[in-house]
């Protein structure tokens, strides 16, 4: 378990995780792709050991009778799903995206893989960006 950092888009909103897993899970229900415009990935943590600094930026959604999903007001960032009753009561659902170093995570359970469709694969005959080609718009 290790020391993790992150922030929203725009960096409003910065969090610091403390003890937290070298795993995450990918969710593919259809309330995760509507909230985040594809599967959910997340790093579960214990509630108590986020430190989260920029609250004034946080819009909290009851999205269910059971749980929340928080953004940032600024940019609309999704930055965490949390269970508000059941045996996960006390956890927090980070997306892994939100992180700033992602080393060392690896997946280790698929919730909803029944909603997972073609729209997460990538074809072979796919042209493929890397990051400097869409930087700079030319190969380098």
């Amino acid at each position: 378990m290790t020391k993790r950092t992150g922030q929203c888009l725009c960096g409003a909103v910065k969090f610091t995780a403390k003890d937290t897993p070298e795993t995450f899970s990918t969710c593919y229900c259809k309330d995760c792709q509507r909230w985040v415009g594809g599967p959910y990935r997340g790093m579960s943590v214990p509630t108590e050991n986020l430190e989260i600094t920029g609250r004034e930026h946080i819009s909290v959604y009851k999205s269910s009778d059971f749980a929340e999903r928080a953004s940032c007001r600024k940019c609309g960032s999704p930055l965490w799903w949390r269970l508000t009753k059941t045996k996960y009561f006390g956890k927090t659902s980070i997306p892994v995206g939100l992180l700033d170093d992602t080393g060392g995570l690896t997946l280790n359970h698929v919730l909803f893989s029944d909603y997972k469709d073609q729209t997460n694969d990538i074809p072979d005959d796919v042209e493929q960006m890397t990051s400097a080609v869409s930087r700079s718009g030319q190969v380098n």
